[in-house]
């Protein structure tokens, strides 16, 4: 199974077999009920859909409660689909575990940052602003936007706006430790989105 769905707990520090500290991030893996397998005879491509953390059924549309009683499994907040490899064994109802990444050294988690609100140029962009002296009135303003011509503001301008609560993904973190016993991933370094968020985590290309 190339990932899985979790939750990231929080940061915390372990020691090495050597006495070095190393920074980690506690993720909650799994476990994922698998709702429904994609064939390449029937979809076009090979992969399974997985369930994160049970929802009440009064809370989905109808639609989406039968879907998950054809695969036998209770009703889940989220679903994502993951990529598996051909001659694996994967049918509806079957759990993966924080156990497919036994012997993984890297994998990548996709979160959803936090979110800062409306910022300025000097907190999002971490611009100069202007001169603190001499009075004026440009002190954390963007300063010009443009030029006669044009005579518009070109695509791409960093300008003032909303922060933060965007997808993204932090790649090549070191596995250091599997606990299958609680559903705990430990990766070293820091990922995405606050505490409690829910995140994606893939096997890295990199060995």
């Amino acid at each position: 199974m190339e990932g899985i769905l979790g939750r990231k707990i929080g940061m915390t520090q372990v020691f090495d077999d050597q006495g070095r500290r190393i920074a980690v991030t506690v993720l909650e893996a799994g476990p994922c009920p698998v709702v429904q397998v994609k064939t390449p005879e029937t979809d076009g491509y090979r992969a399974a859909q997985l369930g994160f953390e049970e929802q009440k059924p009064s809370r989905l549309a109808k639609a989406e409660v039968k879907h998950f009683e054809k695969a036998g499994v209770k009703p889940c907040k989220m679903t994502k689909e993951f990529a598996f490899d051909e001659g694996t064994e994967v049918k509806a109802g079957d759990t993966v575990t924080v156990n497919i990444f036994e012997g993984v050294k890297y994998v990548d988690v996709s979160g959803v940052t936090k979110g800062r609100g409306f910022a300025g140029v000097m907190r999002r962009y971490r611009m100069g602003g202007g001169a603190m002296t001499h009075g004026g009135h440009s002190k954390r303003r963007i300063g010009s936007i443009g030029a006669r011509r044009p005579g518009l503001v070109r695509k791409g301008r960093r300008m003032p706006g909303q922060m933060g609560a965007v997808n993204r993904k932090a790649r090549n973190l070191a596995v250091v430790e599997v606990r299958g016993e609680d559903n705990l991933l430990l990766v070293a370094g820091s990922v995405p989105g606050p505490k409690g968020g829910v995140v994606i985590i893939r096997k890295a290309l990199k060995k």
